[in-house]
């Protein structure tokens, strides 16, 4: 006598299916992007460090025995542009010390001038154009907070003396240069060799950066646009 087979039970398909498409969708959502934020400062970070790569030996900067008064005017405004292209890194590195020493020595003006550029970076370039600004319960447009960056920058650059720090600082740093390229003989520098990579250093990491800014805050602006 045989024994009667078991009733086979309906399998249901719809866990699996959930749980494919499920994960489907967490593979069809975006990766988290890096911020713009982020990413601008990492730039800065490996221009300054492939910059301050490219700086001549300070001791060749200060090598006394290659000092002597130029003939003429001529001679002073040859040497100082061929001082230049050698030592770009160097003199670069010079105006920004006298800036951040001017600045160290005005903390009034030095904390007025990163409360501003932080303004500009945290309310408005790099702001999610989907998040108003409120303040004190007050929703600000795009246009007012814009205006409101503007007339701010304007207020701290000309009536306070944040500028006129920051011009008097660029004015020493160029002083600086000018008279070691004058004084200081190019004539072993073997510019020749060095003409070529005229375009590295400080100068290359001021277009990149500007540039990696420009194309970072893009979105956010135009998006307010």
């Amino acid at each position: 006598m045989t024994s009667a087979s078991p009733p086979v039970l309906p399998i249901s398909n719809s866990q699996p299916t959930t749980t494919a498409s499920s994960a489907s969708s967490v593979q069809s959502q975006p990766p988290v992007a890096t911020p713009a934020f982020r990413a601008l400062i990492n730039h800065i970070s490996d221009s300054l460090r492939y910059g301050f790569a490219q700086r001549r030996p300070w001791a060749e900067l200060a090598d006394r025995s290659a000092f002597s008064k130029p003939e003429s005017f001529s001679e002073a405004t040859l040497r100082i542009r061929k001082n230049y292209s050698y030592f770009r890194v160097n003199y670069l590195t010079v105006v920004a010390v006298v800036i951040a020493f001017s600045l160290i020595t005005n903390p009034f003006s030095l904390l007025m001038l990163v409360g501003l550029l932080a303004s500009w970076i945290f309310l408005y370039l790099f702001r999610p154009s989907d998040q108003p600004l409120v303040v004190f319960g007050r929703t600000f447009s795009e246009r007012e907070t814009l205006g409101v960056l503007i007339v701010l920058s304007i207020f701290v650059f000309f009536l306070t003396s944040v500028g006129s720090i920051l011009i008097s600082a660029v004015m020493v740093g160029a002083g600086l240069i000018c008279a070691h390229g004058a004084f200081r003989v190019p004539e072993d520098l073997f510019l020749d060799e060095q003409e070529p990579s005229a375009n590295t250093g400080f100068l290359s990491f001021i277009g990149g950066a500007a540039s990696n800014a420009a194309a970072a805050a893009a979105p956010a602006v135009s998006a307010r646009v």
